[in-house]
């Protein structure tokens, strides 16, 4: 019994976990939660990075070769070419389409067939008004023919009551029927007039089944097929057409431009002008200003200007794009020996400054190349570049304020 008594108990209290082990496994438990939660956030704020910055997209301009003499630019513009006569032809009635004699590009000449409708019905109404005319004008012949008779019963009514033998009621009914029977002819006669103005308007209904171009032009656009219904009016419903064709005098192309309210001032009437079409940049067509439009869009605040070419080519299209250089009214002065000449002319746009210096980008292989600048006078909408480029550089004019050197870009075409 007192071996059995003599037997260690155990120690339960040696498991117990002490209030600063407790506390300092807490601790790095907490550590690692906020570990994970950082690089759940990084990782998410990459993703965001990647998904909403994306490639900038930019628009670029090409640095201008200076004039060394001749007029100087008071301005540039762009705008399209607009043909001062285009026309949409279309049906004076609603009918279907029976033929069509015109392709895209096809030349016509005023009064040239284009189109022809159905025209069944407005036949049928010409062939009634021709009918109605035909028997208008044989009644006269028969009425004609009944006076004759009548007219010779008259007189012989007159030479018996004269003579005693008829009576007077005898000779009034022959007067009377004389002239029923003139009444009648002039009835018919105004029967003949009126079915020729119904054989008129008839033909007429006829002639609006066939179209024919109101002047002389090249087809650029058609618009209706064989068997399809016309209307002037639109019927609804996107089943019937309202033109046929759309013609442009290509002899009557011109240039339109919007000029900004704030430099309208330098435009006038007879301006001596370069066009550049943007399909063929190496080949300046010259202008002049043919109109100022006298009044200005307030949304835009712009003034929109109309521009001739001095020869039309056929390389000329209606609304191709357009690049405009106003030219001033006297030759610039020869640029003296003396002081920092301009090497290239850019928009003001392409121009950035940062503090004291000014910079621009340009775009080369896809990327953003910070290049620093001496900027000269200003001219018109350009601004002179005295060094730091070169004329054919391609310089970014709109893009995002914290573009970077060697930044990728995507050129907005």
């Amino acid at each position: 019994m007192a071996t059995m008594s003599s037997n260690p108990r155990p120690d339960l209290g040696s498991l117990r976990i002490h209030e600063g082990q407790r506390t300092r496994s807490n601790t790095g438990k907490y550590i690692g939660i906020g570990v994970l939660v950082l690089l759940v956030l990084g990782g998410a704020g990459a993703t965001a990075y990647k998904l909403f910055a994306g490639t900038p997209v930019v628009e670029t301009a090409t640095a201008a070769q200076p004039s060394a003499e001749g007029p100087g630019t008071a301005l540039n513009a762009s705008g399209y070419v607009t043909p001062r006569r285009r026309a949409t032809i279309a049906a004076k009635i609603t009918g279907r389409v029976t033929g069509v004699y015109f392709d895209e590009g096809t030349e016509v000449k005023e009064g040239q067939l284009l189109a022809t409708l159905d025209d069944s019905d407005a036949r049928r109404a010409l062939d009634t008004a021709k009918a109605d005319r035909d028997a208008a004008q044989a009644a006269i012949a028969d009425f004609q023919v009944q006076l004759k008779n009548a007219e010779i019963q008259l007189r012989r009514a007159a030479e018996l009551q004269k003579a005693g033998v008829q009576t007077q009621e005898a000779l009034d009914n022959a007067v009377m029927a004389a002239d029923s029977l003139r009444a009648k002819i002039a009835l018919a006669k105004e029967q003949v007039t009126a079915a020729e103005a119904r054989i008129g308007e008839a033909q007429q209904a006829v002639d609006n089944c066939t179209i024919r171009a109101p002047f002389a032009g090249k087809v650029v656009s058609k618009d209706a097929q064989v068997g399809e219904m016309v209307s002037p009016v639109s019927a609804g419903g996107g089943f019937t057409r309202t033109g046929i064709a759309t013609i442009v005098d290509m002899t009557s192309n011109e240039i339109e431009v919007d000029v900004n309210e704030a430099y309208i001032a330098r435009v006038k009437p007879g301006q001596k002008c370069v066009a550049t079409l943007d399909a063929y940049p190496d080949a300046p067509y010259p202008a002049k200003v043919r109109t100022v439009i006298p009044t200005a869009d307030r949304q835009k605040a712009t003034v929109k200007v109309r521009v001739t070419f001095d020869k039309l080519d056929s390389k000329i299209l209606p609304d191709m794009g357009v690049k405009v250089a106003f030219l001033e009214d006297q030759p610039a002065p020869k640029a003296k020996a003396q002081g920092p000449q301009p090497v290239a002319f850019v928009p003001k746009a392409a121009v950035r400054t940062d503090a004291n210096s000014a910079y621009v980008f340009l775009a080369r292989n896809g990327k953003a190349e910070r290049r620093a600048v001496k900027v000269g006078a200003e001219r018109g909408t350009d601004v002179a570049i005295l060094a730091g480029i070169a004329p054919g550089d391609s310089l970014i004019v709109k893009g995002p304020e914290a573009l970077q050197d060697g930044q990728k870009i995507e050129i907005r075409q």
